[in-house]
């Protein structure tokens, strides 16, 4: 399957460093990586965090065998294994620099081979599907995630809570990760958004929908995407990668 896309990174109308981290990996063989990350922590650090993992999993990809990604299995443990190599490279270079301590990042990498889709998900940047509807394949590493999953509060609740954004799970804050693995399969017509939550938690998935229900070419869309992140507050840094399979959308 063919896939058009268009990657953004915008620093938002508040913020004066951009902590996200995007890239898109093609090699020879015909994989794909796509890669999200929202750095925290630190003075000036949250970019530094991000930076580190995005290279070096990129850098690692490109380098990979083709036998590390026969099966699903198989790119699930190279996943694994390499997030996990990462996170202690990112911990401890924050534990010998004084000026990164408690920096960390989430992170997003989905691994796409033909209609197939492996997903690492680490925090609270998200994957939403489109085909007809958005939908939200990700669930966030949250705090008040964590209450939902208690019964303390309840779906509705959880989306105006004041501690809505503290996440309980990133890449760096301690010395062992596991990432949460999805499987996901792209249909013919879909589009995927992986994006930080400089997007998600300015935009409903209705609001998603309509601009990618649009006539505009894909460029323009995520131009719109941006724009109204912006519009609505532009608090945080608003970065992502959307991808298209419709035959001939640029």
């Amino acid at each position: 399957m063919l896939f058009h896309y268009v990657m953004e990174s915008d620093t938002g109308k508040k913020r004066e460093v951009n902590e996200d981290r995007v890239a898109v990996l093609h090699r020879p063989d015909g994989l794909m990586l796509v890669l999200v990350a929202d750095g925290m922590g630190g003075h000036k650090a949250g970019d530094v965090a991000s930076e580190m993992t995005v290279a070096a999993m990129g850098s690692l990809f490109m380098k990979a065998d083709r036998e590390n990604f026969l099966s699903v299995d198989s790119k699930k443990m190279w996943l694994d294994e390499k997030i996990r190599l990462i996170n202690r490279e990112v911990y401890e270079y924050a534990g010998d620099h004084p000026e990164c301590k408690g920096m960390g990042t989430t992170l997003i990498a989905a691994l796409i081979e033909g209609n197939s889709c492996v997903i690492c998900h680490i925090g609270d940047s998200r994957v939403y599907t489109f085909n007809g509807k958005a939908e939200q394949i990700t669930r966030d590493h949250s705090y008040v995630n964590v209450l939902v999953d208690n019964g303390e509060i309840s779906e509705e609740e959880a989306e105006d809570h004041p501690k809505k954004n503290w996440i309980v799970r990133a890449l760096g804050t301690e010395p062992g990760i596991e990432g949460e693995m999805l499987e996901l399969e792209l249909s013919e017509s879909a589009y995927l958004l992986i994006c930080s939550d400089g997007l998600s938690n300015k935009m409903s998935k209705e609001e998603i929908a309509e601009i990618l229900r649009s006539e505009a070419a894909l460029s323009q869309k995520g131009k719109d995407l941006v724009d109204l992140a912006n519009e609505k507050g532009g608090e945080d840094n608003i970065s992502f990668v959307l991808l298209a399979s419709k035959a001939g959308e640029v």
